[in-house]
């Protein structure tokens, strides 16, 4: 069973930039379809973005020309770069693999069936 770590939080300024790292034991991320998810206080997890074994990706159209998702499976980890940071990006962002064999939409909570501990990222204005 997979095991997943986040780092890269932080709290940043407006327009700033922060780089998530999801590190993965106890299974290769190379076998799974990975994902962004982040949640707000109030307000229920979504989906921002995620990728597929072979690359494929998709975002959330708030986050769409501002963060990137990339995989480095020699290092078994998981990146979302996240640039023009916005004060409506705060939130705790959420690592997931998508369990099954990982065709699953990017977009769907329920493919997903691990998950880390979570990661704060603040954005102040």
């Amino acid at each position: 069973q997979v095991q997943l770590v986040e780092s890269g939080g932080g709290l940043v300024q407006a327009g700033g930039s922060l780089r998530l790292s999801c590190a993965a034991s106890g299974g290769t991320i190379s076998s799974y379809a990975m994902g962004w998810f982040r949640q707000a206080p109030g307000k229920e997890r979504e989906f921002v973005s995620g990728i597929y074994r072979r690359g494929g990706t998709d975002y959330t159209d708030s986050v769409k020309g501002r963060f990137t998702i990339s995989r480095d499976n020699a290092k078994n980890t998981v990146y979302l770069q996240m640039n023009q940071l916005k004060p409506e990006d705060t939130a705790v962002y959420y690592c997931a693999a998508q369990t099954g064999a990982g065709f699953g939409t990017l977009s769907s909570r329920s493919h997903y069936g691990y998950w880390g501990q979570g990661t704060q990222v603040t954005v102040s204005s």
